[in-house]
Formats: structure tokens, sequence, C-alpha cells
């Protein structure tokens, strides 16, 4: 982006440069026509024209530069507002993700700490702060115990037992 607004800003130099040019070149040629006498005016009269429309474009070339550089730092200021608020929303995400992945390990390795759990498969997967417990148990009360444990771990909102109990 930064580049871009570079690119412009130089553009609008070429263009007043170009124009500062034409100018120039206006005014030679009123200068060599200083000889001639055209619909009645005088040499000086001739001059005072060129000099006049010179100055007109040089003002004209004056105001369309301005006009760029102000486009262009508006450019610049909704870039750089657009790049932080994205960089923002970006880190926000990455801490929602961490958020769930140490709200997962931490249920993991709580389950695993119990005796009565630490021997059952438990899949285990959270999403803003909602976990949800896959597997199979061998009673209610081991379902109840996982549910528990959830519960008391630090972020977490919600449980979602979807245990199911070992038939037979």
């Amino acid at each position: 982006m930064k580049n871009q607004l570079e690119n412009r800003f130089a553009a609008c130099l070429r263009l007043r440069s170009s124009l500062l040019l034409a100018n120039a070149l206006t005014l030679t040629l009123a200068l060599s026509a200083c000889g001639k006498q055209e619909d009645g005016k005088t040499a000086g009269q001739q001059l005072d024209s060129a000099l006049a429309k010179t100055e007109q474009a040089g003002e004209q070339a004056k105001a369309k530069t301005e006009s760029a550089l102000a486009k262009a730092g508006a450019a610049l200021k909704d870039a750089t507002q657009k790049a932080e608020s994205s960089g923002i929303e970006a880190a926000s995400k990455a801490g929602d993700k961490l958020d769930d992945m140490t709200i997962t390990a931490a249920v993991s390795s709580s389950l695993g700490k119990d005796p009565d759990l630490s021997a059952l498969k438990i899949n285990v997967d959270t999403k803003n702060g909602a976990v949800t417990l896959n597997g199979i148990a061998p009673s209610q009360a081991a379902v109840d115990k996982a549910s528990a444990i959830t519960k008391a771990t630090k972020g977490v909102r919600a449980v979602d037992n979807k245990l199911q109990v070992k038939a037979g």
C-alpha cells in the first residue's frame, strides 16, 4: 500500500512538472509572437494575456496537485486504519484459538490425572470456551465425574458431555 501511495505522489509531481513545462512553453510562444500584432493587440497586451494564462494554468496545476496529495493522504490514513483493524482482529482470533487449545489441554490433563478416568479414551474439543467430550465411559458415575472435572477447568464456559456408557 505504501508503494502505491508513493507512486501516486510521484505521478502528481510529474504532472505538476509537466504543467509547469507547458506553461513555460506557452510563455515562450507568446514572447516569440511579440513582433506580431494579432486581433489589434499590441505586443505588450499579448504578453500580458500570455502571462495571465500562464498564471491561471499554474494555479490549476497547484490545485490539482494539492487535491491529489489530499486524496493520497486520505487513502494512506484509510489503509492504516484498515491494517490496524485487521491486525487487532487477527490477534483476537489467534488469542481465541490459543485459549481454546489451552482449555483442551487443561481438560485432557485433568481427566488423565483422575484414576477413574485416566484409562478412558476421551476426546476433548473446545470452541469459544465450550467443551465437548466424546468417547465411552464404564459408568454413569464416570460420565458425571468427567463433566464435573471439565466444568471446574479455568476458561470453560459450557460442557457438552457426549460420553456414552459402555453397555454390558
